[in-house]
């Protein structure tokens, strides 16, 4: 093993340690047979034949790394032996350098540092500094500076990059000084370490987040946008997988057709036939007639939009050649007058329930090739943006699914489970990790839809998505929802605003966490996708789902935090809950509230703010579940009353289906359950209305359900207005 020393003396001689070194096998990448290693003389790393390259690697770039963007022989030379340390740490010279960090870098993290590295190195170039000898502290600041502002492409300032930008170059100034004693052309000046050894991330300012900085879909997209995924993947695309294998058959069929000239009777026998029958005449796409025009076609001419070639099949010939169509252009424009023309395709479409409930519509309007390949386009995005929204996949995971991913089980319990295979790429090792993820049978349909759609709309292979850019597909989706189609569909038109993948996770843990508050879309139960993340989880604990389970914890942690210091404010207020565990939920405020005052009282006498009331409040938040029509303060399992019904007492969670809130010593109604009751009482009394005086029995029942629900409607009233109460005075319900 080379000493460090022993290098510095190498180096001095200006030849690398790493000259004719293969870059794979120091990183411990296996080739695909007969693949192409990439070699460290080389200006130009190519990846492209290593084994295990994700989906979203591929074609993105990413497997290529160019050292010719860096202007200055030397310094391309030394980023090229500074990213070989990174890709190698295990090499023998780079072992020995005491700063030297011991986890190898990922490919894509490489790309980023050499695009970093050539702006930096660059930069230097074009303020004419020599030497990275002569790189000085106030040149990394000024380079850091001008790095963090966005410009437009006139070079104007528009405003600041994300800091993980900022880190990333810093990082990259940064480790150019640790690995200093490998470099071999230039190098910093000894003893130069930039900002002092603080880490990139303390040079960038950055902070452990307080909270995940992606945004949520508002409901008014969510909703609209879901709906619409689900209406064409479960009703659209059953009728449309039907059409490309047609028109792949008609195509082998045209190509069999001799090439001779069309027989002008054999082609007065197919217009008479369809003006006998009333059959329109096949329309050429849209893209010949222009084509068409562009070669001087008279505009007003009636056969602009005939398709020839649909013709001459028909006759049984290949083509109609243009010396033939001067004596046969009488025939064609008779029989035009009578039937006119149509696309080919969805001609006699079925009928289908429109979206909106308004009664029923043709699946689509007739179609021709082009058309046919768009609507499998956004049918195939629906079935991306159904499976990312209710399953949490990343996009790298997303784009691993292959034909025959999925998988089923009937399990004792009658219940079917419905897994989708993928692997895991983010923190993975370079190939990434097998995964299995447990979803509901709308994901597992809507992925087979496009795992059919997949072969008419440019397939790479056996992959279902492939490498896609959902930022550009969902536009395209949106406006067709929006367009004449979507609308003649019934489908509710969707707001203009972007939407990622990211926000589709992050939405999907917020919605699981804020349950039974919101809802992903109407046709979908909430609680099918929370049980299929949950059995996800339980299956393997430490696979993909576990880390949606994680965020879905802390979303659930701080809407808890929330919903108490609400319930506490309203209590300042004078709103008081109402229910059986009412009068135990005011005396925990009345201390809380007690508390903060004394906290007022104290010097240096200022109000306690928002972060100490909510540490005071944390306890019983954490003891909080949700139900549909009341809160439960989970304080004792053994006075719950749903565990003793359920025969359960010492169990760790309140069973939510067998909830009598009504009884329950440990359940509240507020005023943002009113609603639900007032339904059930105003639903109730319908159905007491429309009962036969005969059925007593079942009278007698819902009576005593309306009873109920009107008792604690009027409690909830009664509670929400204190001038409706005496002081002091609650609205229990025991």
């Amino acid at each position: 093993m080379t000493a460090p020393g022993q290098a510095l003396a190498v180096h001095g001689s200006g030849s690398s340690v790493f000259a004719g070194a293969d870059v794979c096998a120091a990183a411990g990448f296996r080739l695909r047979p007969r693949g192409h290693a990439a070699a460290f003389d080389d200006d130009v790393w190519r990846f492209d034949d290593v084994d295990g390259i994700s989906v979203q690697m591929s074609g993105s770039g990413q497997t290529r790394m160019d050292f010719t963007a860096i202007s200055d022989p030397r310094w391309r030379l030394a980023a090229k032996e500074y990213l070989f340390a990174r890709l190698a740490p295990g090499h023998p010279e780079v072992a020995v350098l005491p700063r030297a960090f011991r986890v190898p870098l990922t490919l894509t993290s490489c790309s980023k540092r050499l695009a970093e590295a050539a702006r930096w190195m660059n930069w230097l170039t074009a303020r004419h500094v020599p030497s990275l000898g002569g790189v000085s502290q106030d040149h990394c600041d000024c380079y850091l500076a001008e790095r963090r502002q966005r410009k437009d492409r006139a070079g104007t300032v528009t405003g600041t990059l994300d800091e993980s930008v900022a880190r990333v170059a810093a990082a990259v100034i940064i480790e150019l000084a640790c690995y200093g004693e490998l470099l071999s052309a230039d190098r910093y000046r000894d003893g130069f370490t930039p900002w002092n050894g603080r880490s990139s991330s303390q040079v960038a300012g950055m902070r452990p987040p307080a909270e995940n900085k992606t945004r949520v879909v508002g409901q008014e997209i969510l909703q609209p946008a879901l709906a619409a995924a689900l209406y064409l993947t479960a009703t659209i695309g059953p009728h449309l997988v039907a059409l490309p294998p047609q028109v792949r058959q008609r195509r082998r069929e045209h190509a069999r057709l001799s090439e001779a000239a069309i027989d002008p009777g054999r082609l007065g026998e197919v217009l008479r036939h369809h003006a006998e029958t009333g059959l329109p005449l096949e329309a050429t796409r849209d893209v010949n007639a222009r084509a068409r025009l562009q070669q001087g076609w008279d505009p007003a001419d009636p056969l602009l939009n005939v398709s020839f070639t649909a013709l001459a099949r028909e006759a049984g010939a290949g083509r109609i050649r243009p010396a033939s169509l001067a004596a046969v252009r009488p025939l064609i424009e008779q029989a035009l007058a009578l039937v006119g023309t149509a696309k080919p395709w969805g001609r006699q479409a079925a009928h289908v329930s429109r979206a909106d409930g308004a009664g029923t519509a043709a699946w689509t309007l007739p179609l021709d090739e082009r058309d046919i390949r768009d609507l499998a386009g956004y049918a195939h995005t629906a079935c991306l943006l159904l499976t990312a929204a209710l399953t949490g996949m990343r996009e790298s995971e997303l784009m691993e699914l292959r034909h025959g991913c999925r998988t089923t089980s009937q399990h004792g319990d009658g219940m079917i489970r419905y897994r989708l295979a993928s692997k895991l790429i983010k923190g993975q090792p370079l190939g990434g990790t097998e995964e299995e993820w447990v979803v509901i049978e709308a994901v597992h349909d809507a992925v087979g839809l496009a795992e059919q759609l997949s072969r008419c709309i440019r397939a790479q292979g056996d992959l279902i998505f492939g490498r896609f850019s959902f930022d550009l597909r969902y536009p395209w989706l949106r406006a067709w929802v929006n367009g004449p189609a979507g609308q003649r569909l019934g489908l509710t038109l969707i707001p203009g605003d972007a939407v990622t993948l990211r926000m589709l996770r992050r939405t999907l843990a917020r919605e699981l966490a804020y349950r039974p508050g919101g809802l992903l879309a109407a046709k979908i139960a909430l609680k099918h996708v929370s049980v299929a993340t949950t059995e996800g989880y339980a299956a393997r604990p430490g696979g993909a789902q576990s880390k949606l389970l994680a965020e879905i914890a802390e979303d659930e942690a701080g809407r808890n935090l929330q919903i108490t210091l609400t319930e506490f404010r309203n209590y300042q207020n004078g709103i008081m809950p109402a229910g059986p565990g009412a009068r135990e939920l005011t005396e925990f405020f009345a201390t809380v509230d007690g508390n903060l005052a004394s906290h007022a009282a104290a010097p240096p006498n200022v109000v306690a703010s928002d972060q100490h009331i909510l540490n005071l409040l944390s306890k019983r938040a954490g003891v909080l579940h949700l139900a549909t029509a009341n809160y439960c303060w989970f304080t004792d399992p053994s006075r719950a009353l749903c565990l003793k019904l359920a025969g359960t007492p010492a169990a760790g969670k309140p069973l939510a289906g067998m909830c009598d809130s009504a009884r329950c010593p440990q359940a509240t109604h507020h005023p943002c359950h009113r609603p639900a009751w007032a339904d059930t009482v105003t639903s109730t009394t319908a159905f007491i209305g429309a009962l036969g005086r005969t059925r007593t029995a079942e009278r007698d029942r819902l009576q005593a359900e309306l009873d109920r629900a009107q008792h604690v409607l009027t409690s909830i009233d009664t509670a929400t207005h204190p001038a409706g109460r005496k002081a002091g005075e609650h609205a229990d319900e025991r």
